[in-house]
């Protein structure tokens, strides 16, 4: 297959630019600087493009980015897209409801509220969505099998160091390699408290259970349309992922530490059925039918002082990883790549690449960290630990914490940026 002709045009720009991580952030990125015709080399450390997780979903300001980009980047994600069954849930992100009964305070099962923005729960499972991107990238922009280990950089632009002792030379390099980013170490150095992800004290139990039989068990309404089930130091939260034929299960829970080396552990079913004996029928039923699980220790990254050195920047997840709680990460990582490939792609010469970075960092480092911050307290919201189980303080305080993210006009943000760089 032949990606689109935007993406193919001969590059123009007297500069390149380098990316490290062929995850969601760097395709995205390197299909808009493709776009804007800038050579782009990417460099993966595994062996072929691929994500790991289950589902990921897209609030309103992370779709409005995609479409900015690119048509047919909004298309990939379009595809690859799953939302609520019910044509009356359409705009729904999730319905609240309690799952455990606070000592029987609490209905099991009952409704809190319901939430709603633009386009509602738009759920995609990662590989999916990550397949669909390859498609619309030339074969020649990606080389795998490149670890780096380190960078260094003088007038005439950066060096990758490379874990098979090779090295690349390059005018701009950008660092998407994810939460365990080694580019934000060295960028940050190793000393650096902020240069390290720490447990934010959750984990999560994900898993995938047929939609049919969640149907069954749970009817189709709850199994089709997406939920969340608060309690007390912990939630669940289902949505339906791959085209409706699966229902994505997260199951999430608190701990003072994580002791592990690994963040991902195979658990035993009667574990998490242990875990969660306590709470109502409503999430014990779903916990039932999850076949297969792990457990993901949740790590976020402290506020970094910068995301650029010179000629070479963070973005997504290296830059600013969160928890899950707001569904937000996947977005802002796309919010990244709108903002930094409009400002690479004003730069016409490149000795104005170092201010295009650094404008890239005053416009995004204020809103990314926000979103890791508030992440952390919405966490604590749904598994009730902010001192209240009230459903209209729940309502409202999640309302007003999703209205900030969703609600946000990218474009302005652009115009200030493009401001900082005084090129329009």
């Amino acid at each position: 297959m032949t990606p689109p002709p935007e993406f193919c045009q001969p590059p123009t720009k007297p500069f390149d630019v380098a990316i490290v991580g062929g995850g969601i952030a760097g395709l995205t990125l390197a299909l808009h600087l493709l776009i804007h015709r800038v050579p782009v080399k990417l460099y993966e450390q595994a062996a072929h493009f691929g994500e790991i997780g289950a589902g990921v979903s897209f609030g309103p300001n992370s779709t409005k980015a995609l479409g900015l980009i690119s048509p047919h980047v909004f298309e990939a994600f379009a595809e690859a897209e799953t939302n609520n069954v019910d044509e009356a849930k359409k705009n729904v992100w999730f319905d609240f409801r309690y799952g455990d009964t606070c000592n029987g305070q609490r209905p099991d099962g009952g409704l809190i509220c319901t939430l709603e923005c633009d386009g509602g729960q738009r759920g995609v499972k990662r590989s999916a969505l990550l397949d669909n991107l390859v498609k619309l990238l030339p074969s020649d922009v990606a080389e795998f099998g490149k670890r780096v280990e380190r960078y260094t950089q003088d007038g005439d632009g950066v060096t990758l160091h490379f874990h098979d002792g090779t090295t690349a030379k390059h005018d701009a390099v950008v660092g998407c390699d994810g939460i365990k980013s080694r580019m934000r170490k060295v960028l940050l150095g190793e000393d650096d408290v902020a240069s390290t992800a720490t447990f934010s004290g959750k984990y999560a139990y994900r898993g995938l259970i047929p939609m049919q039989r969640a149907q069954e068990e749970l009817g189709p309404e709850l199994a089709g349309n997406s939920q969340l089930y608060v309690g007390r130091h912990g939630h669940l939260l289902t949505f339906p992922i791959g085209k409706g034929d699966m229902m994505n299960v997260v199951a999430f829970g608190s701990a003072d530490a994580w002791e592990s080396t690994q963040w991902v552990k195979p658990v035993t079913k009667e574990d998490v059925i242990k875990e969660y004996s306590h709470w109502g029928h409503s999430v014990c039923r779903i916990i039932d039918m999850i076949q297969q699980t792990d457990v993901w220790a949740l790590f976020d990254h402290p506020p970094a002082r910068t995301y650029c050195d010179g000629l070479v920047c963070l973005m997504g997840d290296a830059a600013h990883a969160s928890t899950p709680h707001k569904g937000g990460g996947a977005g802002m990582a796309v919010e990244d790549a709108y903002i930094l490939g409009n400002l690479l792609g004003a730069v016409t010469d490149k000795s104005q690449i170092r201010r295009a970075l650094a404008a890239y960092d005053t416009t995004r480092r204020a809103r990314t960290q926000r979103l890791v911050a508030d992440s952390r307290d919405q966490g604590m919201l749904f598994d009730l630990e902010l001192g209240f189980d009230d459903p209209d303080q729940i309502a409202s305080n999640i309302s007003q914490r999703m209205k900030w993210l969703w609600d946000y006009d990218i474009t302005k943000e652009l115009d200030e940026a493009y401001r900082l760089l005084k090129v329009v």
